[in-house]
C-alpha cells in the first residue's frame, strides 16, 4: 500500500523525534511492503518566522490532501510575547478545526520496564496502567466565544463552555468503540453538579450507553476523577472527557507512565484521515542536543498505521519493539534509572529499528 503523509515537524526538538519516527516507519514499510511519501510543510514558531503566521494555507491545503498528518511539537520561548492568535499553539488548534478533528486519542501505559519511574507507591501500579483517554477536541471553552469587557469590578475576561448533543454524541461513540476492543468499562467525567454543559454531557452519554450493553458505564465529577487516577490508577479502562477536562487530566495520567516523552496521541474526525503527535511539547532548552526521548512519537507513528490504516500488525511491530528496548535496559535521559544504559535520540531510534 501507498501513503501520502503531511509531516509538521515543528519547533525545538519536533525535527529531531519526528526525523526517528520517519525512520522507523521506513522500515516497517520496507518489512510489509508498504510506500510512505511524506511532504514537509510548516507550523508553529517556525512558521511565523517564515510566513508571519502560525499556519499558512498551504499547510492545511497539504495537510487535507494527506492520508494522515504526523506532528512534531509546536512552541518556544522566543514566541511567548505574541498576542493569543499569533501563538505556535494555534496551528494545532487550527489543524484540528480545519481538518475535523474532535477525538483525541491519549493512551497512558505504563511499561513493567519503566514500573520504577512511576511516581505512585508500587502497591497502586502492581497491576499495571493501561488507560485511554478519549478528549473531545473542538469544543468547549477552547473554541467557544471568548472576549473581555468592563464590569463594575473592572475589565473582565471570558471563556464560554458550551457542548450540543451532536458534539457529546460523537465523541461518546468513539470512547464505546474503543472500550468494546478493550476491558469494555467506560468512565464519564464532567462537572454535571456545577455545570450546565455537564448536565447535557452526562444525559447524551447515557443515551448512547444504551447502544452499548456490554460496556459498563460509572461517572466521576473531574475533582473526583483527578483524585482516583492517582488513589486507582487501574481501575480505570477508557475515560471520556470534554476538551479542558481531557487535556488536564490526560497530562496528569502521562505521569504514571515515568515521562511525558513515552506518551503518543492520536486526533481523530469522521473519516480516516487523522493528526498524531506526542504529547509532550516543544522542550527548547534540549533542542539539538541529540538527548530528546523519540519514543512517544515513534509510538504516535504506531497509532497512526493502526488507526488511520488498519494495519494492527505493523504497528503491533512497532510496540513491541519500543517494549524490548526498554527491557534490554536502554533509557533516554527522561527515563533514566541506576544499572540503565542511557543513549540519545538518534541511537533511541537505531535500537527500536533493530528490534523491529
Amino acid at each position: 500500500m501507498n501513503f501520502n503523509l503531511a509531516v509538521v515537524a515543528g519547533d525545538g526538538i519536533g525535527p529531531e523525534v519526528m526525523a526517528q519516527n520517519i525512520l522507523v516507519l521506513n522500515e516497517v514499510g520496507k518489512k510489509f511492503g508498504h510506500t510512505f511519501k511524506y511532504t514537509e510543510v510548516k507550523g508553529g514558531g517556525c512558521a511565523i518566522d517564515e510566513f508571519g503566521e502560525p499556519l499558512p494555507q498551504h499547510t492545511i491545503d497539504v495537510c487535507k490532501a494527506s492520508d494522515s498528518v504526523l506532528l512534531g511539537a509546536v512552541g518556544g520561548w522566543q514566541w511567548d510575547t505574541l498576542p493569543g492568535n499569533m501563538r505556535p499553539e494555534r496551528a494545532l488548534l487550527g489543524l484540528r478545526g480545519a481538518l475535523g478533528l474532535f477525538a483525541n486519542l491519549r493512551p497512558a501505559t505504563l511499561h513493567d520496564a519503566l514500573k520504577d519511574a512511576c511516581p505512585l507507591k508500587p502497591e497502586l501500579v502492581k497491576d499495571g496502567v493501561d488507560i485511554m483517554v478519549v478528549r473531545e477536541l473542538t469544543g468547549g471553552m477552547y473554541f467557544g466565544e471568548k472576549g473581555r469587557k468592563q464590569t463594575d469590578m473592572g475589565e473582565a475576561a471570558f471563556d464560554v463552555e458550551q457542548y450540543s448533543v451532536k458534539e457529546v454524541d460523537r465523541i461518546a461513540r468513539v470512547a464505546f468503540d474503543i472500550a468494546m476492543k478493550r476491558s469494555k468499562h467506560v468512565t464519564n467525567v464532567d462537572k454535571q453538579n456545577v455545570l450546565e454543559s455537564s448536565r447535557l454531557w452526562r444525559s447524551v452519554v447515557l443515551e448512547v450507553a444504551k447502544d452499548y450493553p456490554e460496556v459498563t458505564l460509572d461517572h466521576l465529577y473531574v475533582d473526583n476523577a483527578s483524585m482516583q487516577l492517582i488513589m486507582r490508577p487501574t481501575t480505570f479502562d477508557v475515560i471520556v472527557t470534554g476538551n479542558i477536562f481531557g487535556d488536564i487530566l490526560s497530562d496528569e495520567a502521562s505521569q504514571m507512565t515515568g515521562s511525558i516523552g513515552m506518551l503518543p496521541s492520536a486526533s481523530l474526525g469522521e473519516g480516516s484521515l487523522g493528526m498524531y503527535e506526542p504529547v509532550h511539547g516543544s522542550a527548547p532548552d534540549i533542542a539539538g542536543k541529540d538527548i530528546a526521548n523519540p519514543i512517544a512519537t515513534i509510538l504516535s507513528g504506531a497509532m497512526m498505521l493502526k488507526y488511520s490504516f488498519g494495519l494492527l500488525d505493523e504497528a503491533k511491530v512497532i510496540e513491541d519493539a519500543v517494549t524490548k528496548v526498554l527491557n534490554d535496559g536502554y533509557r533516554t535521559g527522561d527515563i533514566m534509572s541506576e544499572g540503565m544504559k542511557q543513549v540519545g535520540c538518534k541511537e533511541m531510534g537505531k535500537l527500536v529499528i533493530e528490534r523491529l
